[in-house]
């Protein structure tokens, strides 16, 4: 095969391994809760924090969560289970969702990304 040929093939390869980011990650959408009862890791939840549920990550696993309509992100810890409806990858906490500028719409778009303790499959980024 001519070397240039090489390159290219090489290069097609190559592109969509960048279009992924530096890690795991999933994408998809993203709503908000104001829970105050326990959750499923058995401590309460607390609006004001950066928490929130997933429905298979391990309870204290960390994930950077972007708002893909703004560009906002923030980093949650993950403390309950779910969410459960709509097709949703993700609930963050009230203050979560301030902080990524979505809690007014109550859904957005969001991209997740590993930071500690969380295994990403992916998600259609």
């Amino acid at each position: 095969m001519p070397q240039p040929l090489r390159w290219l093939l090489l290069v097609i390869c190559l592109i969509p391994l960048a279009a992924c980011g530096s890690g795991p990650q999933q994408c998809g959408r993203a709503s908000w809760t104001q829970l105050t009862s326990r959750t499923a890791s058995g401590e309460y939840a607390d609006p004001s924090t950066m928490t929130a549920a997933h429905r298979t990550l391990p309870f204290g696993s960390r994930v950077k969560v972007t708002n893909l309509g703004n560009g906002r992100s923030t980093v949650v810890r993950i403390n309950d289970r779910g969410p459960y409806s709509g097709g949703r990858i993700i609930d963050v906490s009230r203050a979560a969702a301030d902080r990524l500028g979505f809690r007014n719409q109550g859904v957005a778009r969001v991209k997740l990304e590993a930071v500690s303790g969380a295994k990403l499959s992916g998600g259609g980024c």
